[in-house]
């Protein structure tokens, strides 16, 4: 399957949307912040990131989802900051203090080029939503020197739904991490106001684009991948989460119900994060996955 960016690249209409959304770092909108600042002058909204992107590290990954890894790996690039502000985040060296480089787009160019070299499956981008126009104006100059593997958008879930209908097309496999069913979790724990309303309409708008996730000799090509992680004391948040994922996506999806969490960064403020999750709590959240009839991917994690 040839990567559909490729084919935006030959028509020219890469070009156009690198260019629109360069352009939207002016008084940037490109997320749900619409925090009005002008990167290209190096003014720092939310994600604290100006006109270039700040990459921490690229590696070949075998610690994501095995359709992801495959045999040889999922080829990572990990950006500093993000565009939210999870208290618990287990990466807050790079999503909250910024440990990185400053990259430009032949240098981000050419970690997607080293990767592939190494035999990735895909490319990663973890954490993309704030450096989406940088990925995008270095792709060109990927696919000028031989890039052709599948790119993977593997993002916190608060997206512009806008900025989503921009980009169709380039990204071939999304994979949103739906943290909260509500926006009052959104709020005490991200910093969003809103995340619960905004995360479903980017996941519907995703869906749309790319559907259930298609996967060839044990590799994912393209579609959507849906992760969620099960926090402490929050057993209704999870089942809301799943309800939605079933009735107003598709009963096909695959979630990665993860079972990784541990209190890190501030977890430790607020006493419901203060702990680890039960075999029992995770165990009820899988049941009723089960029980509402989603069945793809989460149970190869047990």
């Amino acid at each position: 399957m040839v990567p559909s960016y490729i084919t935006l690249y030959k028509q020219g209409k890469l070009e156009e949307i690198k260019n629109k959304l360069l352009d939207g770092l002016k008084k940037c909108n490109l997320c749900p912040h619409n925090c009005g600042v002008n990167r290209h002058q190096g003014i720092l909204g939310f994600c604290k990131t100006g006109r270039l992107a700040k990459v921490n590290s690229f590696f070949l990954h075998f610690g994501e989802e095995r359709e992801l890894v495959g045999e040889r790996g999922s080829g990572t690039i990990f950006f500093s900051y993000c565009n939210l502000k999870c208290v618990y985040c287990q990466n807050y060296t790079l999503s909250h203090l910024g440990e990185g480089e400053e990259v430009n787009d032949d240098q981000l160019a050419e970690m997607m080029i080293i990767l592939q070299t190494q035999g990735a499956e895909n490319i990663n981008f973890v954490t993309p939503t704030h450096v989406l126009a940088q990925i995008v104006e270095a792709l060109p100059k990927a696919i000028q020197k031989g890039l052709k593997l599948p790119l993977v958008y593997n993002c916190g879930g608060y997206e512009k739904v806008e900025t989503l209908k921009l980009i169709k097309g380039i990204f071939d496999i999304y994979m949103p991490d739906i943290k909260y069913g509500n926006n009052n979790l959104g709020r005490k724990f991200s910093s969003v106001d809103d995340y619960w309303d905004v995360v479903k309409e980017a996941v519907k708008e995703i869906y749309s684009q790319v559907g259930d996730l298609r996967v060839e000799k044990g590799i994912a090509q393209r579609g959507l991948l849906i992760r969620h992680l099960v926090l402490p004391s929050q057993r209704e948040n999870s089942l809301r989460v799943l309800e939605f994922i079933k009735n107003e996506i598709s009963p096909y999806t695959y979630v990665n119900i993860m079972n990784q969490y541990y209190p890190c960064y501030h977890a430790y403020e607020f006493d419901e994060l203060s702990r680890r999750v039960t075999d029992n709590e995770f165990k009820e959240v899988i049941n009723y996955a089960e029980k509402i009839g989603l069945y793809r991917g989460f149970s190869s994690f047990l």
